[in-house]
């Protein structure tokens, strides 16, 4: 699915903040205990940004500081703008207004080479080259870190070796992406994401095509690499209970706007989803994380 615009009553409102603290997310935010993971050293922030296709504007005049060194999720209905966000974040699209800044600097300004071992990007929809085995593509995230010459290294081997293992794809090293489930796919392009080992990772949809097993171990995946290692972690995600679940801060977009944003339980709630996603709905906590979690309100599920 993509962002560009598609179609997007009254419920009893639940309590305005569900869950925990603020600031607390599912059971992974306790796993390495009170300060335990690193900041993340490089800052991403939009500035007054809009982005458009064609004469289309997508996004207006929005801006955004991204948390260092937290998972951040962005949510909202389909043709909000959030993967359209990520694409100016991720400088392949120009913005016609405002800039994106990565560590204060406009990102257009910066030398590629700087902003590919800093920010890593896995799309919606990558395609692979015709036959290139799984080892190979997720050799290619070290591209950035190598010289005129490309000369592979040690550390090359090592990161990609525990990339492959870091998604369970090590045994499909030698396979060709050509041969591999849609579930599959998507695993090699985020171990490919992985092997880049940039402070930043954008992630668009990352559990697309993914049943749910696989999607909780993507997820988990993503808080164990920003819990170890202090990746700043940003990704748009369309299962808002999910994101709740997974995020440290979530952005609630709306008509290519920012609607909201703040720790989930701040930001979900009933009013919210109906503003939002134009759907009436109970908000309650996770009966096991304690975040909101959604009860939906179809026009057959109404007392």
């Amino acid at each position: 699915m993509t962002d560009h615009p598609e179609t997007a009553g009254s419920a009893p409102e639940a309590s305005d903040a569900v869950g925990p603290p603020a600031d607390a997310r599912a059971p992974h935010a306790a796993a390495g205990g009170a300060g335990a993971r690193a900041a993340g050293t490089h800052t991403l922030a939009a500035d007054h940004v809009s982005l458009a296709y064609d004469e289309r504007r997508v996004v207006e005049d929005l801006s955004l500081t991204v948390a260092a060194g937290k998972i951040t999720s962005i949510v909202g209905s389909n043709g909000c703008g959030k993967s359209t966000l990520l694409r100016g974040l991720a400088r392949l699209l120009k913005p016609v207004g405002g800039a994106v800044l990565l560590d204060g600097e406009d990102i257009r300004t910066l030398p590629t080479k700087q902003v590919a071992t800093t920010l890593g990007l896995l799309p919606q929809s990558p395609v692979a080259p015709d036959g290139i085995t799984v080892a190979d593509l997720v050799g290619r995230g070290r591209y950035p870190h190598q010289g005129w010459f490309r000369r592979w290294t040690a550390g090359d081997d090592e990161a990609v070796a525990d990339a492959l293992a870091s998604t369970g794809t090590l045994d499909l090293a030698e396979r060709s992406v050509d041969e591999l489930s849609g579930g599959q796919r998507q695993r090699v392009w985020i171990a490919m994401a992985l092997a880049q080992r940039t402070d930043l990772l954008l992630l668009d949809e990352p559990t697309t095509f993914l049943d749910i097993a696989h999607q909780i171990d993507v997820l988990d995946l993503l808080v164990d690499l920003n819990e170890s290692r202090g990746t700043t972690v940003v990704m748009v995600l369309h299962d808002l209970d999910m994101a709740c679940r997974y995020s440290d801060r979530l952005v609630a977009m709306r008509d290519g706007k920012v609607h909201t944003e703040g720790a989930p339980g701040d930001v979900v709630d009933a009013r919210m989803v109906r503003e939002v996603f134009g759907l009436d709905s109970l908000v309650v906590p996770d009966p096991i994380t304690g975040t909101p979690t959604l009860v939906p309100m179809g026009r057959h599920h109404r007392g």
